[in-house]
């Protein structure tokens, strides 16, 4: 086996790529314990790795590393990412393929070359190809601090099961309509005494306002509404405590996995072809799986190219309800 001393990964953005690079570097660990493993990546995102114990050193576009490294393992594959690569000095570097031209042909002509739902994980661990690394079966990593979790710590004690409920997403077509999570909360109501948490940051705030908007009255008393008042850690830490988990495709979903929860997806636009699937986490999909637009992007939309919104609004409240009560009961 090579021997390697001093690793740099870089990922610069965005929250769930970088958790997706977290079994890797436990990988890298494990074949190279005596070895310093270093990271870039954006500042929002340095927190998700700070209590991370296979990392030496953090460093973000902001403070860049310096030095020398005997491999640099370049995940993000873009000009910056490029730029920091070459600003070190390197005994080799290896960076990740992304085959953007897999997924135009998925977008444009719904021809899918990936064969089976591949995980990003995997893909990024073919980048190095000719090193040995174990295949564990282990899933995402994330570590919240002790403070982290005595903030969370409150919104559990009364013991009741807890859904946490990760409504947002950057793009429109990522996002299951804000009426259609209100009537998911109303009909778990219904059969079960279950407590629930929306989770999200700060542009998700009024998203979370117009599901509270939309439920009836008497259910509102067991509905948190913490979107925009928690930090990342904080976030991951009332994941951590949740009894499940239901999301759109997006970075909280991939935070959660790192906790191993059962989670219940829901995916628009997108396409589980990409790779962005939970990893090595129980789940249930849903999605609209024989509409001939979809994918219509490999990252999201702004708006509907058709108008009608089916991929989304195809997806009925009552089976994705009934799904969560298999679980809970």
């Amino acid at each position: 086996m090579q021997q390697l001393k001093k690793i740099l990964v870089i990922r610069l953005s965005s929250i769930g790529d970088i958790i997706l690079t977290t079994p890797l570097l436990r990988r890298l660990h494990a074949a190279y314990p005596d070895c310093v493993i270093d990271y870039c990546t954006k500042p929002p995102f340095a927190v998700l790795l700070a209590s991370n114990p296979r990392l030496s050193a953090i460093y973000t576009t902001e403070e860049l590393p310096t030095g020398a490294y005997d491999l640099v393992i370049d995940l993000q594959r873009n000009l910056r990412s490029h730029a920091i690569a070459s600003s070190v000095r390197a005994g080799r570097t290896v960076h990740y393929r992304k085959e953007n031209w897999k997924k135009w042909l998925m977008v444009q002509f719904k021809i899918n070359l990936y064969g089976s739902s591949r995980s990003v994980v995997d893909r990024y661990q073919d980048a190095l190809k000719d090193i040995e690394l174990s295949t564990d079966c282990q899933g995402c990593e994330l570590y919240p601090s002790s403070d982290d979790r005595a903030f969370a710590q409150p919104f559990f004690e009364s013991r009741q099961k807890t859904i946490a409920i990760c409504f947002g997403a950057k793009h429109f077509t990522k996002r299951y309509p804000s009426q259609g999570f209100a009537a998911i909360i109303s009909l778990l109501l219904n059969e079960m005494p279950l407590q629930f948490l929306l989770l999200g940051g700060k542009e998700d705030a009024a998203h979370a306002t117009e599901i509270m908007h939309s439920l009836p009255e008497s259910s509102r008393a067991r509905v948190v509404n913490l979107a925009g008042n928690c930090s990342l850690m904080q976030t991951a830490a009332l994941l951590e405590r949740s009894d499940a988990v239901l999301s759109n495709d997006t970075g909280l979903m991939h935070m959660a996995s790192a906790f191993s929860k059962k989670l219940f997806v829901l995916f628009g636009s997108s396409s589980a072809a990409f790779g962005f699937l939970p990893y090595q986490t129980p789940y249930e999909l849903f999605e609209a799986e024989h509409l001939p637009c979809r994918p219509c992007s490999h990252i999201g939309r702004d708006h509907c190219p058709k108008g009608h919104f089916r991929c989304m609004n195809d997806l009925s409240a009552a089976l994705i309800a009934r799904k969560i009560l298999d679980c809970c009961t």
